[in-house]
Order: structure tokens, then sequence, then C-alpha cells
């Protein structure tokens, strides 16, 4: 539709549904990359809901665009809703414009979708460097041939009796297998005083010895784990229990092909085409340092031009494609270790940390002592760290302090370095938080503060007409103890008085959008900037890191295998809390998150931290315990409470977040 046309006559109910979309198109355009459109033509044009991100392939799209003039260059970011196209002249960007705005095409699902377009003079992109494989790591493809493959696949009976010993319950997102030795899920370990009958299936013997005849690896394997997944279905980002297994880990993929993500403790991401038939070597660095998973989704993203050759997928947008997975099934061999782990990462290695995770608390005393060592002792050691980066207040808690009536006396309960007692003048706030070390920080910066628990408050009950608390119930290692918590928040309320309450969510992924913390990048690329005379070799995109999803597989205290898919996953006996990956989904509700401090402690004392992340030249790293919230987890919480009605419950980046009121003096 062209905008002359638009300003001049009347627009009927389809053309003014069109511009709303198309005014949509823009503003998405500007909140994800900064650039804006403009009302005059160029030779380039935004193609809105043309991207690899709602499943349109560069071989879906580039045909429809080249039926309007010469392309120069179609660049599809990955994991974005939308591509841009440059033609040779300006003339034939102008044909597009007219003729595709409004166009329905069908995706690679099948689904039908209307395309809309834009204007823009130039674009901006994040530019990486070039990225090499994790150290240690290899890709042999064809290691086998097609008739192997085959009888390899129809050696695996996954519908024999459940009796035997080798079958397995299908996990939520896959079906599973193990051979000489069990792996088992609850602990991340295998039994090596009970092997398995039968050992490891006969025709996996002469393929093994062959590879070794040939070098293609060290060390003959006695244990396998077979893994069949369905399109859409991944394993969350893991490092093999270093005690479990020697240092070499192969897996053999079968049936298709698939683009496996490895990401450093750094945050540096390298996305791995696994091409079918291939043989992943996984040794050193690789094996005991990256983690290693699969996105689950129905495509992958890959290179056009290299098709389904091994390698790094380096995200060209001038040279990136979709590919629709298969049915995959992966043959992953090792060898189980006899001997504690002595290799060069203590900081991962189960072998070598000086202090074992903590468990699962059973009650009260458990879950204090939990939180001194966990919670309360690492906010003192990371206080002025964590302080530094705690500097930008959240729209919608300003917005609810900025409502309160002037001269209202708030508490920020669990006040942190103080970043929201001084948002609006009118009010007179006061804080407190359990850790000195930040106290004081905001004394420093003049706040009225002091040290206390947030289960039991100094306040005089009903003094305050509002309280907040952000960041702080997900501390607390009970149910009870979370309950408590907020009770203590409605005893310090006048009758009308309201709360803000913001907790870790579970669900770091919703509506389909990726909350802040996914979506954060650690590394600090340079951006390039796009004209109508760049060429096409000068156009990069921002790496997308990939987020591992579904069950968890062998690894050090990582991500616990949730096989039910359910938020309250049980807990078995002194099972130990699994540690998080920084930047990747929750797979259990209690659980430690890593921070690693930068600079000197400020203590003398050894620091001897745990845990899957962190490298052995790195800063100290501490585990700070969470408890992420469910959907509606908050909000059934505060419907114990007495004395309370619940105004309001959202979802906030990454945070459930509910505002409530007191109705009534509580006793």
């Amino acid at each position: 539709m062209d905008s002359n046309h638009q300003s001049n006559c009347k627009l009927n109910k389809t053309e003014k549904k069109f511009l709303r979309k198309q005014i949509k198109a823009r503003h998405t355009l500007l909140r994800h990359e900064g650039i804006e459109t403009v009302s005059y033509a160029t030779q380039i044009l935004v193609v809105a809901n043309g991207g690899l991100g709602n499943s349109v392939s560069r071989n879906q799209l580039l045909p429809v665009l080249e039926k309007l003039g010469q392309v120069d260059a179609l660049l599809m970011p990955p994991s974005k809703p939308y591509s841009f196209v440059r033609y040779k002249t300006v003339e034939e960007s102008k044909k597009a414009y007219v003729t595709l705005n409004g166009k329905e095409i069908v995706d690679d699902l099948g689904q039908r979708i209307i395309l809309y377009l834009n204007y823009v003079e130039k674009a901006q992109w994040k530019e990486l460097g070039l990225q090499a494989f994790p150290p240690g790591l290899k890709v042999v493809e064809e290691v086998i041939s097609s008739e192997d493959e085959k009888l390899l696949l129809e050696s695996i009976n996954w519908t024999e009796d459940k009796d035997n010993q080798n079958f397995q319950k299908s996990l939520k997102h896959r079906r599973v297998k193990h051979f000489g030795y069990e792996f088992h899920y609850e602990n991340n370990n295998v039994d090596k005083d009970k092997p398995l009958p039968g050992g490891l299936p006969d025709i996996c013997d002469s393929i093994l010895e062959k590879w070794l005849k040939e070098g293609v690896i060290k060390h003959k394997p006695d244990q396998l784990t077979v893994n069949q997944y369905e399109p859409g279905h991944g394993i969350p980002a893991h490092i093999d229990t270093h005690s479990a297994f020697e240092d070499e880990i192969i897996s053999l993929s079968l049936g298709s092909e698939i683009v496996m993500d490895f990401k450093h403790p750094d945050g540096v991401t390298v996305p791995v085409m696994l091409p079918r038939r291939s043989l992943l070597v996984m040794t050193g660095e690789s094996r005991y340092l990256w983690t290693h998973g699969i996105t689950p989704r129905k495509f992958d993203t890959v290179q056009a031009s290299k098709g389904h050759k091994s390698g790094i997928i380096t995200h060209d947008v001038g040279d990136l494609t979709l590919n629709k997975r298969g049915v995959r099934t992966s043959f992953t061999f090792r060898k189980v270790r006899q001997t504690p782990c002595n290799c060069s990462y203590p900081l991962v290695c189960d072998s070598q940390m000086k202090e074992p995770p903590p468990s699962f608390p059973e009650n009260d005393k458990e879950a204090s002592q939990l939180e001194q060592e966990y919670v309360h002792r690492v906010y003192e050691e990371i206080a002025g760290h964590f302080s530094s980066t705690r500097h930008t207040p959240w729209p919608c808690i300003v917005e609810f302090l900025k409502a309160l009536p002037h001269g209202s006396l708030v508490a920020d309960i669990g006040c942190g370095n103080g970043k929201y007692l001084g948002i609006n003048k009118e009010l007179y706030m006061i804080g407190c938080d359990r850790s000195q070390n930040l106290v004081d920080i905001c004394r420093e910066r003049q706040f009225q503060t002091f040290v206390c628990d947030a289960l039991s408050v100094p306040i005089r009950s009903g003094s305050c007409d509002a309280c907040i608390s952000i960041a702080v119930i997900h501390h607390f290692a009970t149910p009870e103890r979370r309950v408590a918590a907020l009770q203590e928040l409605v005893r310090l309320l006048r009758p009308g008085g309201k709360a803000l309450i913001y907790v870790w969510a579970m669900e770091q992924e919703y509506n389909k959008k990726k909350s802040k913390y996914l979506r954060e990048n650690r590394t600090s690329p340079e951006k390039k900037e796009i004209s109508s005379d760049t060429s096409v070799q000068e156009m990069f995109v921002e790496q997308t890191p990939g987020i591992g999803n579904q069950d968890s597989a062998c690894s050090v205290p990582s991500i616990n295998d949730v096989q039910n898919g359910r938020c309250n996953s049980k807990k078995g006996a002194n099972s130990k809390l699994p540690i998080h990956t920084n930047r990747t989904s929750f797979y259990s509700q209690d659980l430690l998150v890593p921070w690693h401090l930068k600079g000197n402690p400020g203590k003398e004392k050894s620091i001897e931290p745990f845990g899957p992340v962190g490298t052995h030249d790195a800063s100290p790293v501490f585990h700070r315990y969470y408890h992420v919230f469910c959907e509606g987890e908050l909000e059934a919480a505060c419907q114990t409470l007495r004395d309370v009605s619940i105004l309001q419950s959202y979802y906030d980046q990454g945070n459930w977040c509910v505002i409530l009121q007191k109705v009534s003096s509580s006793l």
C-alpha cells in the first residue's frame, strides 16, 4: 500500500488493519534492533513475518522476492521474525513494497502468514569475531556406512519386555536405554559395582575396534546410552559427571543431523553442526569445562552454503536458512572411571571439590542453616560486586512507588544496595537487609537502613502504608518459611496498606518471549552498520545463545532430571541441590545459582567454591540458594495469608509479581 494513497484516501477496514500491522512491524524493528524505518523509498526493505524466527526459510522467501527484481542480498538474522532484502535499484524495491505488502505465503510448517514490508536506510548488527571449536572437540564425518547405521538402529528394541534390565522408561522428551552400566538420573552417576548383564550390543564391538585401530578414539568404552529424539525435543546444557566417566566421551548421530550448542562458563556459545553418521569426540577442556546441549525446536538455523557438513554455525546473516529436524538417535559411549578424577579443572570437578553441594532441607533447622551458608554468608562476601550490578530500577516497581500518596511510610524489606529507597522523594522510606555490608552501602548513600531478618522485622505492627519485597522471598528454603516472610510483610501494613512482591520465575520464557535473564549476552561485540552501499561480505548478526531444555542428562551436579515436567519436582532423601548454569532456563525449583566474584573479595581467607561453572584460573565462585516460583505459586501462597486481598498478579521480565492489600487489622 503506497503511503500517499493512505493519506489521500479514506481507509477501508482492511486497509486500516493492514496499516496497524505495518506500524507494529516498525515498532518491533526499533525495539529489537534499534533500526528506524523511513517513509521514502530505499534499496533496503525489512520483511516482517518473513524471518527464520517464524519458520520461513531462505529457500522459501528468496524466490518470492526475486520475482520483483534483482536481489543483491537477503539477510536473515537467527531467531528473528523478520529479514532484510536489498534490491539492485530503488525502483525494484518500490515494486516489491507495493506487490508484497499484505501478501500471504505458506511457511515451512504449512501455516499461512502475511508479509509486511517497510523501507530502511541502514541497519546495525553486533559483530562477533570468528569462533573456533572448544579445545579438545572434533567431529568425524561419515564415520560409519549407511548399512552399519541401519544395523545399529535395528539393534535397539524399544518395545522389549520391561523386566529387561536394559529397558528404560521414556523420559518426558526422549526415549533412552543404557548398556554396560545404568546411568542414574537421581544422582547423575553410575553404580560401578553393578554392571548390567550382556555388556554393550555385539554390533558395537567391531565398530569400536575399527575406530581404535584408525585412531579415531583412544579408549574402548564400556558404557553406552542410547537416546532417541523426535523433532522438537532436546537435552539441557550439562557437563558429564567427572567422577563417573573417563576423559574421552564420544557420541554417534544416527537418522538425522542436529545442531548442538557448546557453552563456556564465560558465556560464549558455539553452535556446532553434527551431521548424520558423524562422531562427536570430546576430550580435555571440551569434555570437562564446556557444557553441551540441544535446544528443543523443530528447525535448526544452519548455513545454506554448507548444507549438512560439520562445523560451526557462524550466524552470517547472508547465509542462514532453516533445516527441518528428523528423528535422531544418538549412541553415546563412555568408559566408566574407576579412580577419582584429577583433571585440570578442580572448580567443576566433583572428585576435587573440597565441599559437596548441600542437600534439600528436610526441616526448619536445616533450612535455616542452608540460608545462613548459601544466602546470608554469600551476600556478605559479594556485597560490593553485587551492588555494582544493581543500579537500574525496574519500571513497574518505580510506577508502584510513584503512585503512593505523598508522605507515605514505606518499608523496603531486603533492600540490597537501596536502589529503590530514593525513587520517590515524597515518600518516607526505610530499608532493611540481612547483609551488614549491603546496609553499609545504603548508609553511605544517606539512606535510612538497618540490619534484620525478613522473618522478624523490628517495626511496629500496622505502621507502614506500603512495603516492597523485591527478590527476597525466593531465598527462603521451605514453603513454611516463605509464607512466614509474606505474613511478616502483612503485619507491618496498616489496614488498606499495600505490598509489592517480586520473586524469580521458573518460567524464564513466557508468552513466547525470553526474559532479559536469558537474552542478556555477556560478550561486548562491536556494532557494524549496513547501508545501501555496504557489501554483502560485511553483514553480520549477533550470536544468539542456545538455551537447553527438556530432560537433563549425565552431569556434574547441575540440573536435575525433572521427568514429570511439573514445577513441584520430587526430592529424594539426601538428594543434592542442583547447580544452575547461568543464562539458561531453570529445570529445578530449588537450586544453587553461581555468582562469579570480580575483583578482590576483600577477605584473606582461602575460598574453596564448587560447582559446574568457572575455570581453574577463574575468580571465586559463590552459590546462592533460590526457590524459583511457578506460575500461580506466589499468588497461592498469598491467598493463605490472613487479612489480605490480592489486587494484582502479573509476570515481569522473568519474575512473578503480586500486589496485595491488607483489608483489616491482623491479630
